[in-house]
């Protein structure tokens, strides 16, 4: 958790959404790897969670009031052992949340994999692919949906990493709508 200059690590926790963002993993905890623990120990941990909350809250929050911002992250590789890579397999979707920021760590052996998003109450949308180590995308996930396509090898095996960290003002989402976990 995230309220300007105060950082406060969270116990893991499992990931919910709802159905309504997410229909092929909604409504269930989803219980992913926690962060490795040489990640969140690095001094620019803290840093980077800050600087994403206050991107949300110049970017989000419009109304002044400074929130606190409950943070996601959760490390992805996606590999192609089984010949197709699936990253986002619940297909185009919202998250939730209000800032969704997806870096990509890193990519190797290959090809697809291309990031698309479109308003979430429109026509227009645009696709482009991560593919420099620590490309980031940012989005703000009221107004836009996302999705990857899936990865295929270019050579024998292939994968992508990603870290992907979400920020919601107010409290994490839980099953009942209840407060921060």
């Amino acid at each position: 958790m995230v309220q300007g200059e105060r950082y406060e690590q969270v116990p893991h926790r499992a990931h919910w959404q709802p159905v309504e963002y997410n229909a092929l993993h909604g409504g269930m905890q989803r219980w992913f790897a926690p962060m490795q623990e040489a990640t969140v120990a690095h001094a620019v941990w803290p840093q980077m969670m800050r600087a994403l909350a206050q991107l949300a809250q110049d970017a989000i929050a419009r109304d002044g009031t400074l929130k606190p911002w409950f943070i996601e992250a959760h490390q992805f590789r996606i590999d192609t052992s089984d010949g197709i890579g699936r990253p986002t397999p619940e297909g185009a979707h919202r998250d939730g949340v209000d800032l969704v920021a997806v870096f990509l760590v890193d990519r190797q052996g290959v090809k697809g994999g291309e990031t698309r998003i479109f308003e979430a109450t429109g026509p227009n949308g645009q696709r482009f692919t991560l593919a420099e180590p620590w490309s980031v995308m940012l989005l703000d996930d009221a107004r836009m949906i996302h999705e990857t396509t899936p990865i295929q090898p270019s050579g024998a095996v292939g994968w992508r990493d990603t870290l992907v960290v979400t920020c919601r003002a107010g409290e994490f989402q839980n099953a009942g709508g209840t407060g921060a976990g």
